[in-house]
Protein backbone atom coordinates (compact mmCIF):
# COMPACT_ATOMS: atom_id res chain seq x y z
CA UNK A 1 0.00 0.00 0.00
CA UNK A 2 1.33 3.50 -0.56
CA UNK A 3 1.63 6.03 1.94
CA UNK A 4 -1.71 7.79 1.32
CA UNK A 5 -3.36 4.48 1.52
CA UNK A 6 -1.73 3.55 4.60
CA UNK A 7 -2.58 6.72 6.37
CA UNK A 8 -6.21 5.95 5.00
CA UNK A 9 -6.10 3.05 7.08
CA UNK A 10 -4.67 4.39 10.03
CA UNK A 11 -7.88 6.22 10.94
CA UNK A 12 -9.18 3.42 12.44
CA UNK A 13 -6.52 4.02 15.48
CA UNK A 14 -6.79 5.88 18.42
CA UNK A 15 -4.40 8.74 19.15
CA UNK A 16 -3.00 7.25 22.32
CA UNK A 17 -2.21 4.42 23.48
CA UNK A 18 -1.18 1.89 26.81
CA UNK A 19 -2.13 4.91 28.91
CA UNK A 20 -1.43 8.17 27.13
CA UNK A 21 1.88 7.14 24.77
CA UNK A 22 0.93 8.83 21.58
CA UNK A 23 0.55 6.59 18.31
CA UNK A 24 3.41 7.22 15.90
CA UNK A 25 2.12 5.46 13.55
CA UNK A 26 1.70 8.32 11.07
CA UNK A 27 4.61 10.42 11.87
CA UNK A 28 7.07 7.10 11.34
CA UNK A 29 5.42 6.54 8.14
CA UNK A 30 5.95 9.95 6.94
CA UNK A 31 9.55 9.88 8.15
CA UNK A 32 10.35 6.76 6.11
CA UNK A 33 8.52 7.38 3.28
CA UNK A 34 10.63 10.73 3.18
CA UNK A 35 13.59 8.41 3.29
CA UNK A 36 13.24 6.78 0.33
CA UNK A 37 11.33 3.47 1.78
CA UNK A 38 9.07 1.84 -0.91
CA UNK A 39 5.51 0.37 -0.34
CA UNK A 40 6.60 -3.15 0.59
CA UNK A 41 8.87 -1.19 3.91
CA UNK A 42 6.18 1.13 4.62
CA UNK A 43 3.97 -2.37 5.08
CA UNK A 44 6.12 -3.97 6.66
CA UNK A 45 6.90 -0.92 9.43
CA UNK A 46 3.25 -1.14 9.55
CA UNK A 47 2.42 -4.64 10.31
CA UNK A 48 5.06 -4.03 13.23
CA UNK A 49 3.55 -1.48 14.71
CA UNK A 50 0.09 -1.03 14.12
CA UNK A 51 -0.79 -4.50 16.81
CA UNK A 52 0.21 -2.39 19.75
CA UNK A 53 -2.20 0.53 19.22
CA UNK A 54 -6.05 0.56 20.41
CA UNK A 55 -9.28 0.80 18.24
CA UNK A 56 -10.43 4.67 17.33
CA UNK A 57 -13.92 5.86 19.14
CA UNK A 58 -16.96 5.83 17.77
CA UNK A 59 -17.16 9.12 15.53
CA UNK A 60 -18.89 11.88 17.32
CA UNK A 61 -20.24 15.46 15.82
CA UNK A 62 -19.26 18.67 17.00
CA UNK A 63 -21.87 20.33 18.72
CA UNK A 64 -23.16 22.72 16.46
CA UNK A 65 -23.10 26.46 18.20
CA UNK A 66 -20.01 25.51 20.31
CA UNK A 67 -16.72 27.20 20.66
CA UNK A 68 -14.09 25.25 18.87
CA UNK A 69 -12.04 26.10 21.47
CA UNK A 70 -14.57 25.32 24.20
CA UNK A 71 -13.20 21.37 24.98
CA UNK A 72 -9.27 22.30 24.61
CA UNK A 73 -7.15 19.52 27.18
CA UNK A 74 -10.15 17.31 27.29
CA UNK A 75 -8.81 13.96 26.28
CA UNK A 76 -12.48 12.76 25.50
CA UNK A 77 -13.27 15.37 23.04
CA UNK A 78 -10.61 13.70 20.13
CA UNK A 79 -13.55 12.40 18.12
CA UNK A 80 -16.03 15.64 17.96
CA UNK A 81 -12.45 17.41 16.83
CA UNK A 82 -11.63 15.04 14.19
CA UNK A 83 -14.71 15.64 12.62
CA UNK A 84 -14.73 19.89 13.30
CA UNK A 85 -11.51 19.89 11.80
CA UNK A 86 -12.68 17.47 8.57
CA UNK A 87 -15.74 19.59 8.12
CA UNK A 88 -13.89 22.86 8.31
CA UNK A 89 -11.43 22.15 6.21
CA UNK A 90 -14.30 21.50 3.43
CA UNK A 91 -15.76 24.21 4.42
CA UNK A 92 -12.89 26.84 4.10
CA UNK A 93 -10.02 24.93 2.71
CA UNK A 94 -6.68 24.01 4.75
CA UNK A 95 -4.98 27.00 4.44
CA UNK A 96 -7.37 29.30 5.75
CA UNK A 97 -8.38 26.76 8.71
CA UNK A 98 -4.68 26.94 9.50
CA UNK A 99 -3.69 29.68 9.57
CA UNK A 100 -7.10 30.30 12.41
CA UNK A 101 -5.88 27.39 14.12
CA UNK A 102 -2.34 27.35 14.90
CA UNK A 103 -2.07 30.70 16.78
CA UNK A 104 -5.29 29.14 18.89
CA UNK A 105 -3.11 26.02 19.83
CA UNK A 106 0.18 27.74 20.31
CA UNK A 107 0.10 27.92 24.03
CA UNK A 108 -0.48 24.45 24.05
CA UNK A 109 2.30 23.30 22.23
CA UNK A 110 3.73 21.42 24.62
CA UNK A 111 1.30 18.94 25.19
CA UNK A 112 2.08 15.43 25.11
CA UNK A 113 5.75 16.20 23.90
CA UNK A 114 5.34 18.42 21.92
CA UNK A 115 3.15 15.28 19.53
CA UNK A 116 0.56 17.65 18.72
CA UNK A 117 2.81 20.09 16.19
CA UNK A 118 4.76 17.04 15.49
CA UNK A 119 2.36 14.98 14.13
CA UNK A 120 0.46 17.87 12.42
CA UNK A 121 3.25 18.90 10.23
CA UNK A 122 3.70 15.43 9.54
CA UNK A 123 0.58 15.17 7.94
CA UNK A 124 0.89 18.85 6.10
CA UNK A 125 4.24 16.93 4.95
CA UNK A 126 1.87 14.38 3.14
CA UNK A 127 -0.07 16.06 2.04
CA UNK A 128 -3.35 14.02 3.82
CA UNK A 129 -6.02 16.17 4.75
CA UNK A 130 -8.02 13.59 7.14
CA UNK A 131 -4.74 12.93 8.77
CA UNK A 132 -4.05 16.73 9.52
CA UNK A 133 -7.48 16.81 11.02
CA UNK A 134 -7.04 13.40 13.33
CA UNK A 135 -3.95 15.50 14.28
CA UNK A 136 -5.01 18.39 15.06
CA UNK A 137 -7.65 16.75 16.83
CA UNK A 138 -4.66 15.42 19.07
CA UNK A 139 -3.53 18.80 19.65
CA UNK A 140 -6.34 20.59 20.65
CA UNK A 141 -7.87 17.70 23.21
CA UNK A 142 -4.53 17.13 24.46
CA UNK A 143 -4.07 20.87 24.98
CA UNK A 144 -2.11 22.04 27.86
CA UNK A 145 -0.61 25.48 28.87
CA UNK A 146 2.48 25.59 31.04
CA UNK A 147 1.81 29.42 32.34
CA UNK A 148 1.20 32.73 31.07
CA UNK A 149 3.40 34.94 29.00
CA UNK A 150 3.94 38.61 29.95
CA UNK A 151 3.16 41.41 27.29
CA UNK A 152 6.42 43.14 27.53
CA UNK A 153 8.85 41.46 25.32
CA UNK A 154 12.24 40.15 26.06
CA UNK A 155 16.00 41.75 24.59
CA UNK A 156 17.92 38.70 25.53
CA UNK A 157 18.76 37.23 21.58
CA UNK A 158 20.71 34.19 22.36
CA UNK A 159 18.88 31.51 24.41
CA UNK A 160 22.19 29.98 25.73
CA UNK A 161 22.55 33.38 27.94
CA UNK A 162 19.20 32.42 29.18
CA UNK A 163 19.44 28.26 29.95
CA UNK A 164 22.81 28.84 31.58
CA UNK A 165 20.56 30.51 34.11
CA UNK A 166 18.22 27.41 34.35
CA UNK A 167 17.39 24.90 36.80
CA UNK A 168 17.20 21.08 36.28
CA UNK A 169 13.52 20.14 37.48
CA UNK A 170 13.75 16.33 38.60
CA UNK A 171 10.43 14.65 38.46
CA UNK A 172 9.23 11.11 38.93
CA UNK A 173 6.34 11.81 36.70
CA UNK A 174 6.56 8.73 33.93
CA UNK A 175 5.57 10.78 30.59
CA UNK A 176 7.71 13.66 29.09
CA UNK A 177 4.37 15.90 29.01
CA UNK A 178 3.54 15.32 32.89
CA UNK A 179 7.78 16.04 33.97
CA UNK A 180 7.26 19.47 31.65
CA UNK A 181 3.81 20.47 33.90
CA UNK A 182 5.81 20.41 37.60
CA UNK A 183 9.09 22.11 35.80
CA UNK A 184 6.66 24.90 34.50
CA UNK A 185 6.48 25.92 38.44
CA UNK A 186 10.29 26.64 38.54
CA UNK A 187 10.23 30.27 39.81
CA UNK A 188 14.06 30.39 38.06
CA UNK A 189 12.40 29.06 34.87
CA UNK A 190 9.21 31.61 35.24
CA UNK A 191 11.92 34.81 35.07
CA UNK A 192 14.04 33.25 32.32
CA UNK A 193 11.49 32.44 29.74
CA UNK A 194 9.64 35.65 29.15
CA UNK A 195 13.51 38.02 28.82
CA UNK A 196 14.25 35.70 25.00
CA UNK A 197 13.59 38.32 22.17
CA UNK A 198 11.87 36.52 19.76
CA UNK A 199 13.01 37.63 16.41
CA UNK A 200 13.37 35.50 12.46
CA UNK A 201 16.25 33.71 13.78
CA UNK A 202 14.99 32.31 16.95
CA UNK A 203 13.93 28.79 15.69
CA UNK A 204 16.98 28.18 13.59
CA UNK A 205 19.20 28.86 17.09
CA UNK A 206 16.86 26.84 19.27
CA UNK A 207 16.32 23.87 16.14
CA UNK A 208 20.69 23.89 16.57
CA UNK A 209 20.70 23.99 20.35
CA UNK A 210 18.29 20.75 19.87
CA UNK A 211 20.28 18.97 17.93
CA UNK A 212 23.37 19.40 20.17
CA UNK A 213 21.86 18.85 23.54
CA UNK A 214 20.89 15.65 22.08
CA UNK A 215 24.20 14.65 20.51
CA UNK A 216 25.68 15.72 23.75
CA UNK A 217 23.29 13.58 26.23
CA UNK A 218 21.39 11.13 24.20
CA UNK A 219 18.51 12.68 26.47
CA UNK A 220 14.74 10.97 25.36
CA UNK A 221 13.52 14.75 25.95
CA UNK A 222 16.26 16.49 23.70
CA UNK A 223 15.36 13.84 21.14
CA UNK A 224 11.61 15.26 20.85
CA UNK A 225 12.70 18.60 20.78
CA UNK A 226 14.37 18.29 17.72
CA UNK A 227 11.24 16.76 15.91
CA UNK A 228 9.42 19.46 17.75
CA UNK A 229 11.77 22.05 15.79
CA UNK A 230 11.24 20.43 12.77
CA UNK A 231 7.73 20.32 12.98
CA UNK A 232 7.67 23.99 13.43
CA UNK A 233 9.67 25.27 10.72
CA UNK A 234 7.11 23.09 8.65
CA UNK A 235 4.05 24.92 10.06
CA UNK A 236 5.68 28.60 10.32
CA UNK A 237 4.46 29.08 6.67
CA UNK A 238 0.86 28.61 7.61
CA UNK A 239 1.22 31.39 10.31
CA UNK A 240 0.42 34.77 9.51
CA UNK A 241 2.13 36.39 12.79
CA UNK A 242 4.76 33.56 13.49
CA UNK A 243 6.68 35.60 16.26
CA UNK A 244 4.23 35.62 19.14
CA UNK A 245 3.56 32.04 18.57
CA UNK A 246 7.38 31.36 18.40
CA UNK A 247 6.88 32.75 22.18
CA UNK A 248 4.50 29.45 23.01
CA UNK A 249 7.30 27.42 21.78
CA UNK A 250 9.98 28.93 23.15
CA UNK A 251 8.07 28.25 26.75
CA UNK A 252 7.62 25.14 26.09
CA UNK A 253 11.10 24.60 24.43
CA UNK A 254 12.79 25.81 27.90
CA UNK A 255 10.44 24.36 29.87
CA UNK A 256 11.24 20.61 28.58
CA UNK A 257 15.09 21.60 28.65
CA UNK A 258 14.48 21.92 32.65
CA UNK A 259 12.71 18.65 32.94
CA UNK A 260 15.40 16.36 31.05
CA UNK A 261 17.95 17.04 33.52
CA UNK A 262 20.40 16.50 31.18
CA UNK A 263 23.68 14.78 31.49
CA UNK A 264 26.59 14.67 29.36
CA UNK A 265 27.75 11.70 27.63
CA UNK A 266 31.11 10.78 25.59
CA UNK A 267 30.86 11.77 22.15
CA UNK A 268 29.12 9.74 20.21
CA UNK A 269 31.08 8.08 16.43
CA UNK A 270 30.04 9.98 13.45
CA UNK A 271 28.27 8.53 10.60
CA UNK A 272 27.46 9.20 7.40
CA UNK A 273 24.35 10.21 5.88
CA UNK A 274 24.26 7.31 3.50
CA UNK A 275 24.29 5.19 7.28
CA UNK A 276 22.71 6.99 9.33
CA UNK A 277 19.85 6.80 6.46
CA UNK A 278 20.01 3.00 5.66
CA UNK A 279 20.01 2.66 9.72
CA UNK A 280 16.62 4.37 9.95
CA UNK A 281 14.68 2.61 6.88
CA UNK A 282 16.00 -0.39 8.42
CA UNK A 283 15.01 0.52 11.97
CA UNK A 284 11.67 -0.14 13.86
CA UNK A 285 12.35 2.10 16.17
CA UNK A 286 9.66 5.14 15.88
CA UNK A 287 12.02 7.27 17.73
CA UNK A 288 15.45 7.03 15.86
CA UNK A 289 13.19 6.94 12.39
CA UNK A 290 11.74 10.19 13.24
CA UNK A 291 14.73 11.63 15.03
CA UNK A 292 16.80 10.95 11.55
CA UNK A 293 14.58 12.36 8.79
CA UNK A 294 14.37 15.81 10.78
CA UNK A 295 18.11 16.19 11.39
CA UNK A 296 18.65 15.04 7.26
CA UNK A 297 15.97 17.87 6.78
CA UNK A 298 17.21 20.44 9.18
CA UNK A 299 20.49 20.46 8.02
CA UNK A 300 19.18 20.88 4.29
CA UNK A 301 17.46 24.09 5.81
CA UNK A 302 20.23 25.18 8.52
CA UNK A 303 23.83 24.11 7.10
CA UNK A 304 26.75 22.59 9.53
CA UNK A 305 27.06 19.07 10.94
CA UNK A 306 25.15 19.49 14.51
CA UNK A 307 22.38 17.44 13.27
CA UNK A 308 24.10 14.76 11.31
CA UNK A 309 25.99 14.41 14.77
CA UNK A 310 22.69 14.38 16.42
CA UNK A 311 21.46 11.83 14.44
CA UNK A 312 24.40 9.48 15.06
CA UNK A 313 23.88 9.50 18.56
CA UNK A 314 20.57 7.70 17.87
CA UNK A 315 22.41 5.28 16.41
CA UNK A 316 24.97 4.59 19.60
CA UNK A 317 21.98 4.57 21.87
CA UNK A 318 20.86 1.60 23.59
CA UNK A 319 17.90 -0.50 21.85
Amino acid sequence: MSLQALLDAGARHAPEYRGGLSNHLPMALVSLHSLGADAARLQAFCDHYAPRLQAAPPAVAWPSGDAWTGRFGQPEAWPAYRALFAEWMVAEGATEMLACVLPALMPGCGAAAFHGPIRVAAALRAGHAAEVADALAYWASRFVTLGPLPSDLGTVADPRMLLRRLQAVPSRKALIADRMVVAARNPALQAAVPRLLIDQHTLARLARLSAQAYAGSGNFTALHLVTACHAMRVLVPAIENPLPCLRWFWQAWATAVAAACLKRLPPAPAQTWPTLVAAALASNDEHQIKLIDSCRAEETAYGGDDWRLAASRALAMPA
